[in-house]
């Protein structure tokens, strides 16, 4: 597992502008290296955030929609087009505002899908689409994808994986996931395996009240079950990009490194 790199910034603003920037560069490097790029969202104030910032960017012109794949981290159970919806507020945010192959648009279902209110068969048609993406040279059954972005909750989730409930033992790529302890209970998760396949993972904190699972995270206090941001690494790169408020318990010896 790759060593994480912690980059801080001022604030959340500050914070979101930055991701902006670096999803843009990053975005365009791969896609310049070969015909496509995938980066896989994740909800969340901070997640949301960036990709608001990135719509009102003159840089998003650099990047070519057209050959970007879109995937979810994680997905709340609920109608399309429902406001709680991770995917609706990317939508609104950014991805109605650029020309995206709708085919390359991966959204999780949604309980008025095929499969209606049956989470179990809603992971497993998102856990088949991915199998379906994934390519000789990459690791496992899913894509290897370029960027995986996460949000950490005050517990220390990520994605829908919480603490010792039973997606965090889950070696599948995609599960539901029932009886979450933040509503809505009913989730759609994307799994350790097939987020530790990415080649970089950033995991994106802001506020004072993530601190202490940031802190966690890195110091390695406990295991993925109980502490599920220690179990996410990428291939490549693992990047904590934080504000100074969430960076305010990092553990002796980190790195770090502060924008002005």
């Amino acid at each position: 597992m790759t060593t994480p790199t912690v980059l801080i910034h001022r604030d959340q603003k500050l914070l979101a502008q930055a991701v902006a920037a670096r999803l843009v560069t990053r975005i365009v490097d791969v896609q310049a290296a070969r015909d496509g790029a995938s980066v896989v969202l994740t909800g969340g104030g901070v997640g949301t955030a960036v990709l608001a910032e990135l719509a009102a960017t003159g840089a998003r012109d650099a990047i070519d929609w057209r050959r970007l794949d879109v995937w979810w981290g994680d997905e709340r159970f609920l109608p399309s087009g429902d406001p709680e919806r991770n995917e609706t507020g990317a939508r609104q945010a950014l991805l109605d505002h650029v020309g995206l192959d709708p085919a390359r648009v991966h959204a999780m279902p949604a309980t008025d899908g095929p499969d209606g209110d049956d989470p179990e068969a809603a992971a497993e048609r998102y856990a088949a689409e991915l199998r379906a993406a994934a390519r000789p040279e990459d690791h496992g059954p899913v894509p290897s994808f370029d960027i995986l972005m996460l949000g950490v909750g005050p517990d220390a989730h990520v994605a829908s994986l919480f603490p010792e409930m039973p997606a965090v033992y889950d070696e599948r790529p995609a599960m539901a996931v029932r009886g979450a302890p933040k509503p809505p209970p009913t989730r759609i998760s994307l799994g350790f395996k097939a987020i530790n396949a990415a080649r970089e993972v950033w995991i994106l904190a802001a506020g004072e009240g993530k601190a202490r699972a940031v802190r966690m995270g890195l110091s390695r206090e406990a295991g993925p079950v109980q502490v599920p941001v220690a179990g996410v690494r990428g291939r490549q790169a693992t990047l904590f990009l934080l504000d100074r408020a969430a960076a305010s318990q990092l553990p002796p010896g980190i790195e770090r490194i502060a924008s002005p």
